[in-house]
């Protein structure tokens, strides 16, 4: 059994490292094993929706959490390094969800808060937490806010940046180290955030074709980005054109490595 301990003082490290760092999200044992096998990965996370839409649910706390939590613990044992889970919104119980969540083997996770009354959430941060306490670890919470995302495509950008930033600092100061807010894909966006959390607190998600690149985010001040279901996606994208292009004629491609 690996020192949980450990791995999660290594992924707090992580977070907190001049350097950005880079999650590209994992939902089954042979993608954990690709992207931890590849030069530079020093932690992997789970996509909550990669894993729902690998038996066939969608996202949204539709997979049944034992289900889930089966898959998180064959990542995490899969693998050597540290692994953080997407709890979603806890499953109704963040706290005892964080608990079996560190059973699996899981030393750090994403948290949404789904707009509830700011009370609320901090309530499910402070459970979560306790939840690491009570196992003898430093669970790495990224508390996440939907702050941008549940956005009004019309809504004053201001006051949507402003919310965000309220509640990420109330997570921050329930304990929380990181705090992800996706839908930030705007360079001026991103940079108020990083400013109003302080070094090493925010997390983003990479978006294709609208995100800065990782070398930008570092720049702009972002500690963790990572992928989502977008991984997932690129693997999809692969197999289809791959399909198509034999559908067509022609053959797969030359590059194609034996990574399994």
């Amino acid at each position: 059994m690996p020192d949980l301990a450990d791995r999660a003082r290594t992924l707090l490290d992580l977070h907190a490292a001049p350097e950005i760092l880079v999650l590209a999200n994992v939902w089954d044992v042979v993608s954990a094993r690709v992207v931890a096998g590849t030069d530079g990965v020093r932690a992997l996370a789970t996509a909550s929706h990669s894993i729902a839409a690998t038996f066939g649910y969608e996202d949204g706390e539709r997979i049944p959490l034992d289900l889930h939590l089966d898959m998180v613990a064959r990542i995490a044992a899969a693998v050597d390094l540290p692994v953080s889970m997407d709890v979603e919104a806890g499953y109704g119980d963040p706290g005892e969800t964080a608990r079996r969540a560190i059973g699996a083997g899981a030393v750090g996770g994403n948290l949404e808060d789904g707009m509830r009354p700011l009370d609320e959430a901090v309530a499910a941060v402070e459970a979560v937490l306790a939840a690491g306490r009570d196992a003898g670890i430093g669970f790495v919470l990224i508390a996440r806010t939907d702050a941008l995302l549940r956005a009004d495509a019309g809504a004053d950008r201001t006051e949507v940046l402003t919310e965000a930033v309220r509640r990420g600092r109330a997570y921050l100061e329930a304990g929380a180290p990181v705090v992800f807010v996706p839908g930030a894909v705007e360079r001026e966006e991103i940079a108020v955030l990083a400013e109003a959390f302080g070094p090493g607190r925010l997390s983003v998600i990479a978006v294709p074709g609208r995100s800065p690149s990782v070398r930008e985010l570092e720049e702009l001040g972002v500690a963790r980005v990572s992928t989502g279901p977008n991984t997932q996606r690129v693997a999809l994208t692969a197999l289809q054109d791959a399909t198509a292009e034999l559908l067509a004629g022609g053959a797969l491609p030359p590059s194609t490595r034996t990574l399994n």
